[in-house]
């Protein structure tokens, strides 16, 4: 289906040769576009990651990100930018049923695509690390908040960072060792990125927990776990995605504690003791 999109077409004949490729590509399968990576339009419009990038910023946005909300707005009515499957006057049981069943995909799409020996070696790395640093922003600060909650608890020295800057400098004093875990749905954020880079710059291993096999952050990081969520790329805070994280985050933290159980057994009753005083 073509879609019209009046701000690709009206600066559609001042784009480079290899640019239309994209264009073409984006007014044929808009509404499939707003759910991909830049390397997934890249590799579709048969075109370099470059390529779309310039493509976006000559048609006047700042990035990916910003081209591809506005493109949202253009071809998906307003009110699925809030939620995929909603209507405008969604009656409180089919809203609850949806966003349900969106959650309950997102961890069965997980389960499918989840690569177990990737899971093995994430949980070989973070068993042995002498320190672990969980790194999420906005929606994924929460998880990676989480992720340092379950870590923490087990005994195993761990820090999480929401801020990016205070990320990429703990990142920067890493150490062989030790194990820096980024998560992010789109992994397409600069700063995440430039931590894990740094982080691996230091002599750290990295993880991934992202939502696009074929993203900037996938490319950088040792291990990627890949989490499978049907949501769009063009909302500011993914829903279903996160729940399907906490998942990956859950894997992880019995996993370790499955091969560290003496000690993680003992930790816990000493966290349970220390904190018995202070229920009724």
């Amino acid at each position: 289906m073509v879609h019209q999109v009046n701000f690709i077409s009206d600066k559609y004949g001042e784009l480079r040769k290899s640019e239309t490729k994209v264009a073409d590509y984006v007014l044929q399968k808009a509404e499939e576009v707003i759910h991909f990576s830049v390397s997934q339009l890249a590799e579709q419009s048969k075109v370099s990651d470059p390529t779309v990038i310039r493509f976006c910023r000559a048609l006047g946005f700042k990035g990916f990100q910003d081209f591809k909300i506005h493109l949202a707005q253009n071809v998906i009515p307003a009110v699925r930018t809030i939620h995929e499957s909603m209507n405008e006057k969604e009656e409180v049981p089919e809203l609850v049923r949806k966003v349900f069943d969106a959650n309950q995909e997102a961890i069965r799409s997980t389960f499918g695509t989840l690569d177990f020996s990737v899971v093995q070696k994430a949980i070989d790395e973070l068993c042995t690390a002498e320190k672990i640093i969980f790194h999420g922003l906005a929606g994924s600060a929460a998880v990676a908040m989480d992720a340092h909650h379950k870590f923490f608890r087990i005994g195993i020295p761990c820090e999480w960072y929401s801020d990016p800057h205070m990320a990429i400098m703990a990142a920067a004093m890493m150490k062989p060792g030790q194990v820096f875990v980024a998560i992010s749905h789109s992994g397409s954020t600069h700063d995440v990125i430039a931590s894990v880079q740094a982080a691996k710059n230091a002599g750290a291993a990295t993880i991934a927990i992202v939502s696009y096999a074929k993203s900037p952050l996938s490319k950088v990081v040792k291990h990627t776990l890949l989490v499978g969520s049907s949501e769009t790329g063009y909302r500011f805070e993914p829903m279903a995605s996160r729940i399907a994280q906490l998942c990956v985050i859950d894997v992880l933290s019995v996993g370790v504690s499955l091969l560290r159980s003496e000690e993680v057994i003992s930790n816990l009753n000493k966290s349970r003791n220390a904190i018995a005083n202070k229920r009724y």
